[in-house]
């Protein structure tokens, strides 16, 4: 496992900011990091990236334990914080190639015009950190935390401020950083978990809630399934609740109607399979999850 974190606790004074968590993070995976403010994400994040040390449990990087072998853990992990520390008055290449120097990067200039190319910084390249807009200067953070190459990205927030044309584009681009790497990657904005993270784990006041797929979390708050069907042409009510495992059936208008079963039940099969008998033919058939927010609210209230 690229990141294992065991039993983890972190206290400050009276309170518990991490609270006995476990849990693992593979190589090829986007694992998403939710949870309300102060729930303790990015506390655990400076724990695994040698920012602070854990109060108890133990956290291996690569097998590198944080506390034993931090600088080896460090060689394994790029960092994008929530609050993005940079130099404002260097130029954006020579901030790269300082912290390309800090990492011995071999062959710096080559890799930091990939760096420039893969974030989309080719426009603002010769500027002063401190002249570009909030979403360049996370692009320049994003370079950076790639700039050494390393096997797992951490990154806490890291499309504050981007517009909606260099939000698709960094979404592409960690997508693909997850084929290969292990990208943590914290957000409050829901729509990007389902865009970007294969695994979801949602901590809350400290502890972990949930740990699993979107679609599994999915089903694991409901105990209903539901499906929304329509016909072309008008079909019993009686009819359908005769369909196998339907416990109520619902008109919607304009010969559409929902269908609940319970959780475990696909009623989709069954509905397929009564259009064919009946002879009736079947226009749309979607079967209803809850959004991740509503399984967010949920499993955080």
């Amino acid at each position: 496992m690229s990141v294992t974190v065991q039993n983890l606790s972190k206290i400050y004074g009276a309170q518990k900011a991490v609270d006995d968590i476990s849990f693992q993070a593979h190589s090829g995976e986007v694992l998403g990091f939710l949870g309300p403010n102060g729930a303790g994400k990015t506390t655990t994040m400076k724990v695994i990236t040698c920012f602070i040390p854990p109060a108890s449990g133990q956290v291996s990087v690569c097998g590198f334990d944080v506390e034993k072998q931090p600088i080896e853990v460090r060689r394994q992990i790029g960092y994008l914080p929530e609050h993005n520390p940079l130099y404002k008055d260097m130029y954006v290449r020579e901030y790269l190639a300082f912290a390309a120097r800090l990492h011995k990067v071999s062959r710096a200039g080559r890799r930091i015009a990939e760096m420039i190319d893969m974030t989309g910084l080719g426009p603002e390249q010769h500027k002063q950190i401190g002249a570009l807009s909030k979403g360049y200067r996370q692009r320049v953070g994003l370079a950076q935390a790639m700039l050494h190459d390393p096997a797992v990205l951490i990154l806490d927030e890291p499309t504050s401020g981007l517009d909606p044309n260099q939000l698709a584009d960094i979404r592409g681009l960690i997508k693909q950083l997850g084929k290969e790497k292990t990208v943590i990657f914290s957000t409050h904005i829901m729509q990007e978990v389902k865009a970007i993270c294969d695994r979801v784990l949602i901590i809350n006041k400290g502890r972990i809630v949930a740990n699993d797929t979107i679609g599994q979390l999915q089903q694991r708050i409901s105990s209903e399934s539901a499906v929304t069907v329509e016909f072309l042409g008008k079909v019993a009510v009686d009819a359908l609740k005769k369909v196998p495992e339907v416990k109520n059936v619902q008109a919607l208008g304009d010969n559409r109607y929902q269908l609940t079963a319970d959780s475990r039940v696909d009623l989709r099969p069954a509905l397929f399979d009564f259009a064919v008998e009946k002879g009736v033919k079947l226009l749309e058939m979607n079967k209803e999850v809850y959004d991740i927010d509503e399984v967010f609210h949920r499993l955080t209230r």
